[in-house]
């Protein structure tokens, strides 16, 4: 019975680990994620949900987003800035290889 019970939560806990879809960006100026402020470098954006998660090695910060679907497949994964104030803020991100864009809502 508790070999059962064990085996339930650790299945429940790989498909909770494994419905989160991760994507690479590169940043070549800093940019905003939400209220942080992103160096330049690689980082890797998890999705959980309706948030975005950004590490580089370790968490720097979370965003809200919505996910939208585009009218084309994106060949490469972009990142889409916009200069608010003199400051640049990561607008979306569209998915190379898929028809899917995040949006950010904050």
């Amino acid at each position: 019975m508790r070999t059962r019970l064990l085996l339930a939560f650790l299945a429940a806990g790989l498909a909770a680990v494994a419905s989160a879809k991760t994507y690479a960006i590169d940043l070549f100026q800093p940019a905003m994620f939400g209220n942080m402020e992103l160096a330049p470098g690689h980082y890797n954006v998890e999705v959980d949900g309706q948030k975005a998660i950004v590490r580089n090695g370790k968490v720097q910060g979370e965003a809200p987003i919505k996910m939208e679907e585009a009218q084309t497949k994106y060949l490469r994964t972009s990142v889409v800035l916009l200069n608010s104030g003199g400051q640049m803020h990561i607008e979306e991100i569209h998915v190379g290889g898929s028809k899917m864009k995040l949006v950010f809502t904050e």
